[in-house]
């Protein structure tokens, strides 16, 4: 290898990419040479890509199950009780506010939205908790969607509700016209929507007024207010004349409750959890990358030496250990989304969906680029103070 390296040089004298370019084909020669320590090598990259971009697939996926309301709500504008950070039952406001959003100039819609919680009593015996979900039908904001069986409309008779899917069996065997007790009252199922569950109980849809009755609630109470703008009206300016007109309640925009959801949500647990779950296998993957590359430099401190008895320097070495490392964390990084992609699929359901972003994937190769690059440190550090007259001895 050293006497092919060497013709390599002397061609590659005349210019500096083509010297880029012999040691680039000598790195990856080198790579391939000692194939124990390329498989090793790329798997521990594998196994950090992995377990990283599962874990952030994971958090994606929860952070999506707690802002769907919000995301397909339909609405531009939402009035909050103040210090809301979650779509879920709660504090409650005054329908005052509907009236005053309704007068406001640049709303088109502003529409009541009441959420709360209670139990559906199966027929066997027990209760299994839900989240009624009460809209204006008229509207339409807020209302379900991802419906895989029923139609809205069918809302408008007396006690009807839509139900989770995948809850059915949970229910107690739910069909199209099923009838359940919820909060003491008969019910009657005429739809089903399809992985509207976040971190709680399940969400159900009926008209407000139905969910008024079945949750005892005041007619002069509501959870939300839910705003759609005129077209042309400008979002910041029909926020601030709301915000003077409802001086207890806070205007919120959907992208900011959107943000707002997802802060709050890494602020605890989530973020903690997932967060030292990704850390943990990006540092196992450095650590394994790190010890195999530093222990390939060692395996080949006699070659190395030749290398720079031959006219190699100490750049031209440390090159090569760079292709070595891109190398690695491309061929890792490949192997790993793939597997991400596979499991993700064989994970998938109504419960948990794992998210991995197009920004993800592209940003996988070139943070694991950068991880291996650093884990080459030691290996960089050995070969530069490397003397070529060690090959003599």
């Amino acid at each position: 290898m050293t006497v092919d390296v060497a013709a390599r040089l002397r061609a590659a004298r005349g210019g500096r990419l083509r010297r880029a370019q012999a040691t680039t084909v000598v790195a990856l020669r080198m790579m391939l040479h000692d194939k124990a320590k390329l498989i090793g090598t790329t798997l521990g990259v594998v196994f950090a890509v992995v377990l990283a971009a599962q874990q952030l697939g994971v958090l994606f996926g929860l952070l999506q199950k707690n802002t769907m309301f919000v995301d397909n709500a339909g609405a531009d504008l939402w009035i909050v009780p103040p210090g809301t950070t979650q779509t879920a039952p709660g504090q409650r406001m005054s329908t005052a506010l509907l009236d005053q959003a309704r007068a406001t100039p640049g709303v088109a819609v502003a529409a009541p939205l009441l959420m709360i919680g209670t139990s559906v009593t199966k027929p066997g015996g027990g209760s299994e908790a839900t989240t009624l979900v009460g809209f204006d039908l008229d509207a339409g904001l807020g209302g379900p969607w991802n419906i895989v069986a029923g139609d809205v409309a069918a809302l408008r008779a007396p006690d009807a509700l839509f139900f989770e899917d995948a809850q059915r069996e949970k229910f107690g065997g739910l069909n199209l016209g099923s009838v359940r007790e919820v909060g003491g009252h008969k019910v009657r199922v005429v739809g089903f929507t399809w992985g509207l569950q976040p971190f709680g109980p399940p969400f159900a849809f009926a008209d407000i007024d139905t969910v008024r009755d079945l949750g005892a609630v005041p007619a002069d109470q509501l959870s939300f207010v839910l705003i759609k703008l005129a077209p042309g009206a400008d979002r910041a300016a029909v926020a601030a004349d709301l915000a003077a007109r409802c001086p207890t309640a806070q205007v919120i925009a959907t992208p900011t409750f959107h943000a707002t959801i997802v802060s709050t949500l890494l602020r605890q647990q989530l973020g903690i959890t997932f967060g030292t779950s990704t850390a943990f296998g990006l540092i196992i993957g450095f650590i394994i990358v790190a010890l195999s590359m530093f222990s390939a430099v060692l395996d080949n401190l006699r070659e190395y030496g030749t290398l720079k008895a031959i006219g190699l320097t100490s750049w031209d070495l440390t090159r090569m250990l760079i292709v070595q490392s891109i190398v690695y964390a491309l061929l890792g990084s490949l192997i790993g989304l793939g597997l991400v992609a596979l499991m993700s699929a064989g994970i998938r359901g109504p419960n948990l969906v794992v998210i991995v972003p197009r920004t993800l994937v592209l940003a996988t190769p070139l943070i694991m680029s950068a991880l291996c690059m650093l884990a080459s440190v030691l290996a960089l550090r050995r070969v530069r103070r490397l003397e070529p007259g060690m090959v003599f001895r």
